[in-house]
Formats: structure tokens, C-alpha cells, sequence
């Protein structure tokens, strides 16, 4: 007799940020799901040494405590790992999501970054600033403004060192993946928002080119902090997509 329980969904955050990013998502998901704490965020120990996409995505795949395949939903940095394990451990994968997920940089979309993370040591109060004023614009923003300073004060108590480890991942991390993307055999969906400056339209579809068979969904109007900024959107995209994909595998 076949089981009718929806597998659960796991979110993964980006850079700078928490579990608890996910919180206007879930609301809107009607799933069960999980959000973890990426190494060095959150609950987690600091980072005291250098990581790699590698070693990020072997910390959370110890933590997932469910051995059912998951919908593996991934944010920025986060949708890096979720496509390592994608990859890497596709028996653990039902589904994978990357959102606003950077992917292939060009040279000088790698410089760029390169350039953030030089100085993002330097003055890192000014830089969570312009990072709440670049996914925030005051100009077009219509997120509750508690959630844009609860967003702000997860970036600013960062520990300092465990950011930079995490950040270097988020820079160099779409190089460890990138050669791996078309080994990737799970449902895949590739989505952005139409104003990300940074997880471009452009890169996600990079990404869906990259990946067999997946699925590119571009969410009109949104910046990079669609999870937050558009949490209904990304939830009738997501629950659509695991719709379609389960029981595939039952």
C-alpha cells in the first residue's frame, strides 16, 4: 500500500543568514519542512578555518535526520550546497530547488564577487548596509519593515571570521559545481527573481541549460531576497514543482 505523506521539504539559507530566513516561506508551503543552520550561522559552531562547497555540504548532510529523500530547496550559497548534494548524494535528494542561486560567473562576474569578499572584512557594518539597501530599496520595497531589521540584525551579529570561511564558498563555489551540473539526475528547478543584480536571470538560466531537464521559472518584479520579499510566489512555484515530481519515485 503506497504511503500518501508528502516528502518533507529541507531549506537551506544563504550567506550572512539563518534558519530563520525561511519563516514567511514556510507559512505559505502548507508543507511540513525543515530549515538547518548552514556551518558557521546560526546555532552552529564559528568556522575557524577554510571551507569548501564540499566540506559545507558534508556538515549539513550529516544533520539531515531523515534517511526519506527530500525536496531540497536551496537560497544563494545555500542552493550551491543543495546542488552538491544534488549531485553527490542524490539518494538523499527527491527534488531540487536553487533559488537565486549564482551559477558559471563569468570572468568578470567572479571578479566582482572576488572584489566583495576582499573587503568585506574592512567595514563590515557598512557592509550590511548596502546589502539591506540593495535587497530592500526603499524605492520598491513592500516587505513588512520588521522583517527587513530582523534580516539586518542576523547580518550584523555574524561572527566575522565564520562569514568571511562562508563567503569565500559563496565566491568560488559555482566553479566546484560547475563541472558536475549536467551529472545532476534529480528534478530541478532553476528560480530567480527578474531584479536580482547579483543570482541574475541570466545565471539561472546558465543553470537550467546545465541540468537535464530542468525547469527555469523567473519571478517578475522580485530582487535576491525572494524567500522574503515574494514568499507566496516562490511557494505556488515550489508546491507546483514538487506536485508534478512525486510519486515519480514511489
Amino acid at each position: 500500500m503506497t504511503s500518501t505523506k508528502q516528502p518533507p521539504v529541507l531549506l537551506l539559507h544563504g550567506v550572512g543568514l539563518d534558519q530563520s530566513m525561511w519563516g514567511p516561506l514556510r507559512a505559505q508551503l502548507g508543507r511540513e519542512s525543515v530549515a538547518l543552520d548552514l556551518p558557521g550561522h546560526g546555532a552552529r559552531p564559528p568556522l575557524r578555518s577554510a571551507q569548501t562547497l564540499a566540506s559545507m555540504a558534508a556538515d549539513v548532510l550529516e544533520r539531515i535526520d531523515t534517511r526519506e529523500p527530500v525536496h531540497l530547496v536551496g537560497f544563494s550559497l545555500g542552493a550551491l550546497i543543495a546542488q552538491y548534494l544534488a549531485r553527490f548524494a542524490p539518494e538523499r535528494v527527491l527534488t531540487l530547488s536553487a533559488v537565486n542561486s549564482v551559477c558559471q560567473r563569468t570572468g568578470e562576474e567572479a571578479a566582482a564577487v572576488e572584489e566583495r569578499l576582499a573587503t568585506a572584512g574592512t567595514n563590515f557594518a557598512q557592509g550590511v548596509d548596502r546589502a539591506i539597501e540593495r535587497w530592500f530599496p526603499a524605492s520598491a520595497s513592500a516587505v513588512d519593515p520588521d522583517l527587513i531589521e530582523a534580516t539586518r540584525q542576523i547580518m550584523a551579529g555574524n561572527d566575522l571570521q565564520s562569514y568571511l570561511h562562508a563567503y569565500a564558498v559563496f565566491a568560488r563555489g559555482d566553479r566546484e559545481i560547475a563541472g558536475e551540473l549536467a551529472a545532476i539526475t534529480q528534478p530541478t528547478l532553476a528560480i530567480t527573481g527578474e531584479l536580482d543584480p547579483g543570482s541574475t536571470p541570466e545565471m539561472s538560466r546558465r543553470l537550467a541549460a546545465a541540468v537535464p531537464e530542468a525547469r527555469l521559472r523567473i519571478v517578475p518584479g522580485a530582487r535576491h531576497m525572494l524567500p522574503v520579499e515574494n514568499p507566496l510566489a516562490l511557494a505556488t512555484e515550489l508546491n507546483s514543482f514538487f506536485s508534478d515530481n512525486e510519486g515519480k519515485h514511489a
